[in-house]
């Protein structure tokens, strides 16, 4: 791919996935998935209840996340470390620094982006979800995680999540994150978007969880099938909207991106088509709903 030379890529840059992941509508989506995940840890749910402002400024919060996610994806490799020395020190400050938390949170993450991702139609190869999940040790590294001692390939992902399945649960704080997130405060003029478009995003995010998720919150699980073909309409929806109009949310960093490394950074899933380097070899599939249990491997 050609770039200016002189520009500096980022901590990603444009031949890795992520680059050409993070800029898809589907991730909003994502990020809401990983979200309910996250909150069936108790000690971390807690946490954030606890040490945060989680329930004055939950907007603030997600919108700072989304910031946060944009900046150490197309970001300069500057602003990506003082993003991740912020988040660092309010880690700290807050004590929600203890690293099996911040694992959970993280690889709570990558799966759910990940997961909704290939989900939605987007054909990645076993090799570069592998790739991914590699690419995003130095995002644990930004959060204060040792990047040795965090998953770095599909399978070693799934044994953590066998691993951490038995801490889990549904309880007081994790039915608060959910009624939060299917009926947030917002302004008057505003509740009619929320009951049209916010409330649909949720339940579709809520929706693609795995299924232990569902029996954890105490709500059956749609069929698979079903919520598949709901994601693949959604994502492509979302994707009819223009790029650019798209890209200033979280505030332009794609934009800024490609303005810094010229039009050819451009972020588009179909190019991973031409890494032709990436080679798979058989596997086997765990299953479709994410977690535990993501389609990572086509079947051998």
């Amino acid at each position: 791919m050609r770039q200016r030379q002189d520009a500096d890529p980022g901590l990603f840059g444009p031949d890795s996935v992520t680059w050409q992941l993070h800029g898809d509508p589907v991730m909003w989506i994502a990020g809401v998935r990983a979200l309910y995940l996250q909150a069936l840890h108790p000690v971390a749910v807690r946490g954030v209840m606890i040490n945060s402002d989680f329930r004055r400024d939950a907007w603030g919060r997600l919108l700072r996340t989304a910031n946060f996610v944009g900046t150490i994806s197309y970001g300069t490799t500057e602003a990506a470390e003082i993003a991740g020395a912020r988040v660092r020190k309010i880690h700290r400050l807050l004590g929600v620094d203890d690293p099996e938390l911040l694992l959970w949170v993280h690889c709570a993450e990558v799966d759910s982006y990940l997961s909704v991702v290939r989900r939605s139609g987007i054909p990645l190869t076993d090799a570069q979800a592998d790739r991914y999940i590699d690419e995003h040790r130095v995002s644990a590294r930004l959060v204060g995680l040792d990047p040795t001692a965090v998953p770095a390939t599909a399978d070693e992902l799934a044994a953590y999540f066998d691993d951490v399945r038995p801490r889990l649960a549904a309880g007081a704080d994790a039915h608060t994150v959910d009624t939060f997130l299917r009926r947030p405060p917002v302004n008057p003029a505003l509740v009619p978007a929320r009951e049209i478009i916010w409330r649909r995003v949720v339940s579709l995010a809520y929706d693609c969880l795995p299924l232990y998720a569902h029996e954890l919150y105490g709500r059956p699980a749609p069929p698979p099938d079903t919520v598949t073909y709901r994601l693949t309409a959604t994502a492509n929806l979302l994707r009819s909207i223009p790029a650019r109009l798209r890209w200033r949310l979280p505030p332009g960093h794609i934009l800024n991106a490609m303005s810094r490394l010229g039009p050819d950074a451009r972020p588009a899933p179909y190019k991973l088509r031409n890494q032709g380097a990436i080679l798979d070899g058989p596997g086997r599939a765990r299953g479709p709903y994410g977690g535990d249990n993501t389609r990572w491997r086509t079947p051998g």
